[in-house]
């Protein structure tokens, strides 16, 4: 903040028209979220107790950013080595954040080859897996999925994983668990990539390449204001100049974040 003003100041501007909230209590946070005429807009980041929070009890207009559960398919046209890299790189390179892959599906066509692989290199990473009955059949030790685990943002080291029938099945529970962040197709078939960017209504929709590119600065905007989840205002990673109602289609070859 201190750099914000001092180069205003050298600009000749006030420098007071950028300023900073120190009172960082629940009661401060609820008082803003009731100064309209004053306040045109909140963006609260932090977790999925303050979003619901600023969402339910303001009455200044708010994005809601920032909920992820977010999804990688690896259909069975899938180059096995680059679905590998990408659900580690989308789950284990930084496990806490948003745009982190939570569910892995894969094609029943393709799991007795893919599994086993993706599976040992999550583990290496300290990932731990749960998975309904067709992984189990295939990996063996792993923890069984609930229906709270298709739903759930972790943040962590955990990952949910379960074998489909097709790309239908695998759209239907997207469109089902989804927090319409950021979702990911692996797959060298063009009509199913094509079907997966049209059907999958998330702010940002891969096709081989990481969910983890989902950023701001990422994005080429020099910034992270937030990921917005909502079509009202922006939506996806936020620029200033990102207040209209967007839907990001990424295509890639493999590509992984560093």
């Amino acid at each position: 903040m201190s750099v914000f003003k001092k180069v205003i100041y050298e600009l000749g501007i006030n420098e007071d028209i950028v300023q900073l909230v120190e009172d960082t209590s629940r009661e401060s946070a609820n008082q803003m979220m009731k100064m309209n005429g004053y306040i045109d807009l909140l963006i609260p980041r932090g977790g999925a107790g303050l979003i619901q929070a600023v969402v339910k009890n303001s009455t200044v207009p708010v994005i809601e950013t920032g909920v992820g559960n977010c999804h990688v398919f690896v259909d069975e046209s899938a180059n096995i080595e680059n679905a590998v890299n990408i659900i580690v790189n989308a789950k284990a390179q930084r496990p806490g954040v948003c745009n982190a892959a939570e569910t892995l599906l894969v094609h029943k066509n393709i799991a007795e080859r893919y599994l086993p692989l993706a599976v040992n290199a999550l583990r290496e990473q300290s990932v731990e897996i749960r998975g309904d009955e067709k992984v189990k059949a295939i990996i063996g030790d792993v923890v069984d999925a609930s229906e709270e685990d298709w739903a759930t943002e972790y943040l962590d080291k955990i990952l949910a994983v379960r074998v489909v029938e097709n790309i239908d099945e695998a759209i239907e529970h997207i469109i089902k668990y989804s927090t319409g962040h950021s979702e990911c197709i692996v797959s060298e078939d063009y009509t199913n990539t094509q079907r997966f960017l049209q059907e999958i209504d998330s702010a940002a929709v891969y096709v081989n390449a990481s969910t983890r590119f989902t950023d701001g600065n990422e994005f080429g905007f020099g910034a992270e204001i937030g990921i917005s989840t909502q079509k009202l205002h922006a939506r996806g990673p936020m620029g200033l100049r990102e207040i209209t109602t967007s839907k990001y289609v990424i295509y890639g070859n493999g590509q992984i974040r560093k």
